[in-house]
């Protein structure tokens, strides 16, 4: 011991200082906000991508970087999220893009566990919508530091004076504007930097902005800007700023750690007016791979021994080898292919594998990884969405929840003979979270696999990706169940309530009992008759 704890140190101190180098943040909105034409245009000025997409591009135009799969692509929406390293301002960036819309919301809380920081994106016209607002309250229940970039500044909206009191009531959160909108009246023409005290004027470009704008920066009291603006829109501007200076809430950087705060910047994903001064301001501003609770206590990134864990799992992202892979996300320590860790699930020791760095579909391999980075590893079945990965004893992050599903529909195949390929398509799709998958009657016997989904549209998605990975065409008869939950309690009161009209009894992948109500009404009655009955909404991995 007395020869190995001085490397340990030093590769501790080195894990701490790479560290310092990362920043993971996920984005989050409501759906139609902006957020992947905000992630391209992210790319774009990180140099990650030469020309910008457009989710809704015309044909001529390249698809989002983010959006790989092909449905995604035909849809025009983001169905699962993705990772997207790039470098910028000396610093590894890790941006984790996930599904905006709410049918796929299970993806986004569990890709949020992830990140260390989170961008919320608001449409200026509309201000917080629901699905932001759920979002959110993920978000501050784990106290993440929260950004808020308020898109669509060239379309007419809501004022932003009243835009912010509208964030802090309905959220609850204070609001530090560190750019502000710049307009003649008619026009968006840029954003005011109260930082830097700078005015950033753009021109807008014919390319429907895949390339970076003209941008000219210069001072409030510059003698030209009365004629680039008018007198008028100066005028307004400068009482703007004299009012935010006065009243508006400074930026505290301890409020913003906390998630009690959170600055705010005006902007145009689609023209790329105001992303720069909003990508500067964060890469200096955004937290560092900090301490991560397990089993009580903090493990710090340069603590030593490497800590990983199980975010997500991706199926056939290379459809000509069908691989699996699991995506983890380093919190201390060094990954390096061949080193000895522990499942704490299982118990079981393995060596890992050789880490590689997405970005988006494309990948490359890597010789190592430090606290921030995510790594996708290839899998054969024996990792898990919730694992904790660890090489140091008694570390074992909190798993990642399961959320009981809404709508449920019974599969059915045509062809008895793609049977074996049904069964192993919703095995793998099931397992990287795309439905939930039940089987009926004791033991998994029934007339076909149940799946459960959190919104409808998961469904196509799974019919789709069955014909398209599997060869299997599917069909779906709906269940009319809208409630679930999780139930443990003495063996003769469940199958006593098994036998109503209104409830079925399931069993999930791992075992454990689901009662599926016709509705909420069924699920609150039975709740109060059973009350020998224990019902969990919510279930751990």
């Amino acid at each position: 011991m007395g020869v190995r704890a001085p490397g340990m140190r030093v590769r501790g101190n080195e894990a701490a200082r790479e560290a310092r180098k990362r920043r993971t943040f996920a984005i989050i909105s409501h759906p139609d906000a902006g957020k992947t034409t905000l992630t391209e245009k992210l790319l774009l000025y990180g140099g990650a991508v030469h020309l910008a997409g457009s989710v809704k591009a015309r044909r001529a135009l390249r698809h989002a970087t983010s959006d790989w799969m092909e449905m995604e692509r035909a849809r025009g929406i983001s169905v699962t999220s993705s990772v997207l390293r790039f470098e910028y301002g000396g610093l590894h960036i890790n941006l984790l893009d996930t599904p905006g819309h709410q049918d796929f919301s299970e993806d986004t809380y569990r890709t949020l566990m992830a990140a260390d920081s989170a961008v919320m994106l608001l449409d200026n016209r509309r201000g917080i919508e629901q699905q932001t607002r759920k979002l959110f309250r993920v978000s501050h229940l784990r106290r993440i530091p929260i950004f808020t970039f308020v898109n669509k500044c060239d379309r007419l909206g809501v004022g932003p004076l009243e835009l912010l009191d509208g964030i802090e009531a309905d959220l609850g959160i204070r609001c530090s504007p560190v750019t502000w909108p710049v307009t003649d009246g008619s026009g968006f023409l840029g954003v005011y930097d109260r930082d830097e005290e700078s005015l950033h004027l753009y021109e807008k470009g014919t390319d429907h902005g895949q390339t970076r704008p003209a941008e000219h920066v210069t001072a409030l009291g510059d003698g030209r800007v009365g004629a680039l603006l008018g007198e008028r829109a100066r005028a307004v501007l400068e009482e703007e700023i004299e009012l935010l200076d006065e009243a508006g809430s400074a930026f505290d950087r301890r409020a913003f750690l906390a998630g009690e705060l959170s600055p705010v910047f005006f902007g145009s994903a689609l023209t790329n007016f105001g992303v720069r001064p909003f990508l500067d301001w964060f890469v200096a501003h955004a937290p560092a791979p900090g301490a991560r609770e397990a089993g009580g206590r903090p493990v710090e990134p340069g603590s030593g021994g490497l800590s990983a864990f199980v975010f997500k799992i991706q199926a056939n992202m290379d459809p000509r080898h069908r691989d699996r892979i699991a995506f983890l996300r380093i919190c201390s320590g060094h990954y390096r292919a061949g080193a000895s860790v522990r499942n704490t699930r299982t118990g079981r020791a393995f060596r890992l594998g050789p880490p590689q760095q997405f970005f988006a579909r494309e990948r490359e391999a890597v010789e190592t990884a430090w606290p921030g980075d995510v790594v996708g590893v290839l899998d054969r079945g024996s990792l898990r969405i919730g694992d904790t990965i660890t090489s140091i004893p008694d570390v074992e992050f909190a798993a990642i929840p399961s959320f009981a599903p809404e709508h449920f529909a019974r599969v059915r195949v045509a062809d008895p003979l793609r049977r074996k390929h049904l069964d192993r398509g919703l095995d793998h799709l099931s397992e990287e979270g795309a439905v939930q998958l039940f089987f009926s009657g004791e033991g998994g016997t029934g007339p076909g696999p149940v799946v459960g989904a959190v919104g409808l549209l998961q469904f196509d998605v799974l019919v789709q990706r069955l014909a398209s990975e599997y060869r299997v065409e599917a069909t779906l008869e709906t269940l009319p169940f809208r409630d679930a939950r999780w139930v443990s309690g003495p063996e003769a009161e469940i199958h006593r309530v098994a036998g109503g009209d209104d409830c079925a009894l399931v069993r999930d992948r791992r075992g454990r009992r689901l009662f599926l109500f016709r509705n909420g009404w069924v699920r609150e009655r039975t709740a109060e008759r059973a009350k020998q009955l224990n019902f969990r909404r919510v279930q751990g991995k």
